[in-house]
């Protein structure tokens, strides 16, 4: 049986997809940005903080590493509600987002810690700074830097795990495929535009994450 392909209709929905990809680019921007940030302070509280906050970084880290991202995700935009914390579905996207990158990102960023030399933290207390000071100007930065090719394939995993977002008819670029598909009811189509762009999206999101690594790491791309 032969299938007639058919890509007539991107011209009258291509307002959807771009609206799509727009959305997906501010899911990761926000995502990446905040939940890297997260997963910094996080790593610092395992590996340096306070006795007393460490067990709740654990106790959420493990939580989200170990459950669905899907299942957080209606957790916060179904569930909060409950509590009386009325979420849009952009913004309960952009939390699910910053709250799986940040337990993610926190595990990678600290073995970085645990691989960084005693000598750097002797060298620190030797000039009177205080355990987040050492951090701060003498570990984190050899930290990210020894991480970084994983920190950016993990923020790749998040944008294309982004997709189920769509559950909750946060308009991202899955969800103008499902209702493209749905008016035309050309799927094959609409999945294969929507994959290729997915495809597109992580080639350069890894590019440029790249090329931010170069720019705050500059003896390294200089090897």
């Amino acid at each position: 049986m032969s299938y007639h392909f058919e890509f007539g209709w991107l011209l009258e929905y291509y307002p959807q997809i771009v609206k799509g990809i727009l959305i997906t680019l501010e899911l990761i921007g926000i995502g990446g940005v905040l939940g890297i940030s997260l997963g910094i302070f996080c790593a610092w509280v395992r590996a340096l903080g306070p006795a007393w906050l460490k067990p709740i970084v654990a106790t959420y880290v493990e939580l989200i590493r170990n459950t669905p991202f899907l299942i957080q995700l209606f957790f916060i935009f179904f569930g909060l509600p409950s509590l009386g914390l009325q979420l849009s579905e952009l913004t309960a996207a952009n939390l699910a987002m910053v709250v799986n990158l940040g337990a993610y990102s926190c595990e990678i960023i600290r073995a970085g810690i645990q691989a960084t030399p005693k000598g750097q933290f002797e060298a620190g207390e030797s000039l009177a700074m205080t355990r987040f000071e050492t951090f701060r100007h003498v570990v984190l930065v050899p930290s990210l830097q020894r991480i970084w090719p994983a920190l950016s394939s993990q923020v790749v995993i998040v944008m294309l795990g982004s997709s189920v977002v769509s559950q909750i008819a946060a308009e991202d670029l899955t969800f103008a495929a499902n209702f493209i598909q749905s008016r035309t009811f050309r799927a094959f189509e609409a999945y294969i535009v929507s994959t290729l762009v997915y495809l597109v999206l992580a080639i350069l999101l890894r590019q440029v994450l790249a090329m931010v690594g170069g720019l705050i790491f500059p003896r390294r791309a200089a090897r």
